[in-house]
């Protein structure tokens, strides 16, 4: 698996024009090797020329880790006094022959830590912006990467379920917020999750991401809730709608019509089409409903190994969808001072068309 998505990466390169590439901890990295290290004072950087042996720089502390690579590599380490990593980063340039080369690395993950080193090892070589390489390395998801967000989902899912009941009037955004994590872990997410849970009630669910507040939920609140779990590092991502009492007519009102958004989102996708028709067909249904104004943010971002990569679903976005992409559709209705509706699902480009990985019910929830 690792040797195919090393192959990935050399063709990216080839078709690009770059001699190599080089990335940190995070996404990429991880779905090259398998594996995970955090950003931290000690860099760590993995370096692939074609048709050489992937090279690691990283702190000696990291040697185990090395042990379980399926593939044949070299590593260069250092201690833990910081003059001894640029000889460690020197010696897998040399081991390279990078000087002189243009070289792809990430530009939202790559820090000024790594780059001074590498630059520091290799002043002759070019590092340039590879996004075209990295934004197109993970996008389509395989059968087994959709299995495990499949799993992601579920898990979502039923930490949400045993989540309501203990939604009530009193609770406060903080106190629900920390339950649903609870929840997220005790169903089974990883420890990590694709981001903090996003639980505003009231005029604060107006705000598309609020952070939760000790503001005390009250009847006739609407509440929005967006939350993930993360399953062997792929995530899931969804947003639901709650309210406490009746719903009023309006309430009742931007809550169908963000359905209405939402459902004609999640069928627009299909292989061949823009990124953009996406959010069109989910924007128009607003539109025509008067809410156009309020609906502030785009239809929705792709989702794998990290919470927000490629596709973005905006609607000047010409990117062409492909079976394998998996991306949300989160339309939402934000009336300020007031509140908001947004309703989230993970879609997955299909042979013919889209699928949606989330099944939960769309409608608000009515909290008595």
């Amino acid at each position: 698996m690792f040797l195919d998505r090393f192959e990935k990466l050399r063709n990216g390169l080839v078709e690009t024009g770059f001699d190599a590439a080089v990335v940190n901890p995070g996404a990429t990295l991880t779905y090259l090797t398998g594996l995970s290290f955090h950003l931290m004072e000690r860099p760590v950087v993995l370096f692939y020329l074609p048709g050489k042996d992937p090279v690691l720089v990283l702190p000696e502390l990291e040697k185990e880790k090395l042990k379980s690579l399926p593939f044949e590599f070299q590593a260069f380490f250092y201690g833990d006094n910081p003059v001894e990593r640029f000889d460690a980063f020197k010696s897998a340039e040399v081991n390279l022959g990078l000087n002189g080369k243009k070289i792809a690395v990430e530009p939202v993950h790559l820090r000024f830590l790594e780059l001074e080193y590498l630059k520091s090892a290799a002043p002759s070589a070019k590092f340039v912006d590879g996004s075209a390489i990295f934004d197109n390395l993970r996008i389509c998801k395989d059968t087994s990467e959709l299995k495990l967000m499949r799993e992601a989902v579920t898990i979502a899912q039923n930490a949400f379920l045993k989540f309501l009941p203990h939604v009530h009037v009193g609770k406060t955004e903080f106190e629900l917020a920390n339950t649903l994590t609870t929840l997220l872990l005790e169903c089974g997410s990883d420890p990590e999750l694709p981001f903090q849970v996003i639980l505003s009630g009231g005029p604060n669910s107006a705000n598309p991401h609020a952070v939760p507040s000790k503001r005390s939920l009250e009847i006739g609140d609407l509440v929005v809730v967006d939350w993930g779990a993360s399953y062997s590092g792929y995530a899931s991502d969804l947003t639901r709608t709650l309210v406490l009492g009746k719903p009023s007519e309006e309430q009742s009102t931007i809550a169908k019509t963000v359905l209405a958004a939402n459902t004609s989102g999640r069928r627009a996708g299909k292989p061949g089409l823009r990124a953009g028709d996406v959010d069109k067909a989910a924007r128009q249904e607003i539109e025509k409903a008067g809410y156009g104004t309020y609906f502030t943010h785009r239809t929705g971002h792709g989702l794998g190994m990290e919470g927000h990569e490629p596709p973005y679903m905006f609607g000047e976005n010409d990117e062409e969808l492909k079976t394998g992409m998996v991306y949300t559709v989160e339309p939402g209705i934000y009336l300020p001072g007031k509140y908001g509706v947004r309703i989230e699902d993970d879609v997955v480009v299909t042979i013919n068309g889209a699928e949606s990985l989330s099944d939960l019910p769309r409608e608000l929830f009515v909290i008595e």
